[in-house]
């Protein structure tokens, strides 16, 4: 069978299976997108589990790669830094590179779904909505699909899948069945809902637009993100059980009082909050990890169907995105041996995608309880200066991670040896002008090899 002739099925047209498509429509493939969901540039969805997206860096380049980033910039915002609010409402902003233009961009996940979407059946990608996958004969490659709207089911032979079907990959539940296949799933004890800052009577932002807001608050926070209408969309991120917490959080006035008590700022620029609140669902968070991704170069798991991690990095949507990237350098490289292609993908990624899942976790905790710390911000500003310094050495993990495509599992390594480094450099001083320059020198010089940057 040619290459030209040959169908590629995927299970999901959220964000990682319709940019996967482009560019296999782009090297010769047919392709087909299996979505339980209704297609929502013609159906209303819920809202209520769409977090903002955080795009850089990875998911820019993935973007250019398909020729999309260009009409990405009428619905992005550019994010400089994080701008803390106390519980006295008094801000402190915290910049996220050395320079401005080392930002981050706050993106609609509705907006860029559809925009990938329109995209790939623009260049002759076929997406079938609401058709959910059942299951999967994984030896035949036999797909079991459900019409959602008839309840009718049918059975499509497949050549090669890729579940690219989020967290709860139906895909990946198949593969559950087989022996030895590895797999791992922890929940964090915070669940998150989303809220709404309206925009202004002129249409404009109420708070600084190119910012991540952030009101930490030691075990709980709220952030919120800048859309392109002038609205914020808000997540609060809360414990599910005890004292503050959504348990507690059972009536508008216990709604109302919370937040008057810790986010007096943001309460008074939220006027239906309460039907905010109770209007939209509770999200859970989940990290998962499994190991094989594929099975006999007939199925593959992709994006979050195989590494799901938790959002306090903003890579989800990027790590996604690379994924895609990695995938279809190694297609290039080995054309259609998907045992080959499907084997050299995991090799690549896994130990990536386990790197930033845990940092993900570790961001959680740095966003909440750390960000308002003086020790910590001061932290930050050293590390600026040790970059502008030593440009090509110290690189510190925000920026390894978000401004640059090192791999994530250098980032996680050399990130640690830094943190150390930086322990031992703040240890004794209260600005960065007390800065020991000597120590700096022979710990950069003895501990950080200089790095390749992308």
């Amino acid at each position: 069978m040619t290459q030209k002739a040959q169908t590629i099925t995927l299970i999901g047209a959220g964000l990682s299976g319709p940019l996967l498509a482009l560019g296999l429509v782009e090297r010769g493939y047919q392709v087909e997108i299996y979505e339980r969901r209704p297609d929502m540039r013609r159906v209303r969805m819920s809202a209520g589990r769409s977090i903002n997206l955080a795009l850089s860096t990875r998911g820019i380049h993935a973007l250019t790669q398909a020729k999309l980033w260009g009409q990405m910039q009428n619905i992005i915002i550019p994010m400089k830094g994080r701008m803390m609010h106390s519980v006295t409402s008094e801000l402190t902003f915290q910049p996220y590179g050395k320079d401005e233009s080392e930002v981050i961009n706050s993106i609609s996940r509705a907006e860029l779904n559809i925009a990938l979407m329109s995209a790939a059946e623009a260049r002759g990608v076929k997406i079938f909505f609401q058709h959910r996958c059942t299951g999967m004969d994984l030896r035949t490659g036999a797909l079991h699909l459900q019409d959602e709207n008839s309840g009718e089911s049918s059975t499509v032979e497949a050549e090669v899948v890729i579940g690219c079907d989020g967290s709860a990959s139906a895909i990946r539940n198949e593969m559950l069945k087989l022996p030895r296949f590895n797999f791992s799933q922890q929940y964090l004890d915070y669940g998150y809902k989303e809220l709404t800052i309206p925009a202004g009577n002129d249409g404009k932002h109420l708070l600084d637009t190119n910012a991540l807001h952030i009101w930490p608050r030691g075990h709980f926070m709220l952030i919120a993100l800048p859309n392109v209408d002038g609205t914020f969309a808000c997540i609060l991120f809360l414990p599910f059980e005890g004292h503050d917490s959504f348990e507690s959080l059972l009536t508008p006035a216990a709604v109302r009082e919370f937040f008057q008590t810790n986010f007096p700022d943001a309460v008074s620029l939220m006027p239906n909050l309460a039907d905010n609140f109770f209007a939209n669902p509770t999200g859970a968070m989940v990290t998962v990890k499994c190991s094989p991704w594929h099975v006999d170069g007939r199925v593959l798991l992709l994006g979050d169907a195989a590494h799901a991690i938790v959002p306090f990095f903003g890579q989800g949507i990027n790590c996604g995105f690379e994924d895609c990237t990695v995938f279809l350098e190694l297609l290039d490289r080995h054309g259609s041996d998907w045992g080959r292609v499907f084997s050299e993908f995991e090799q690549a990624r896994r130990l990536n995608t386990d790197a930033i899942a845990d940092m993900a976790v570790e961001n959680f905790v740095e966003m909440r309880d750390r960000v308002a710390d003086p020790r910590f911000l001061l932290r930050k500003k050293v590390e600026l200066a040790l970059e502008s310094r030593y440009p090509r050495r110290f690189v510190p993990k925000y920026a390894m991670v978000t401004f640059h495509r090192v791999p994530y599992s250098t980032a996680l390594q050399r990130g640690q040896v830094q943190d150390r480094m930086l322990s031992e450099l703040c240890q004794h001083i209260e600005r960065v002008d007390d800065l020991d320059w000597s120590l700096a020198d022979h710990l950069v010089s003895t501990q950080l090899a200089p790095m390749e940057l992308s």
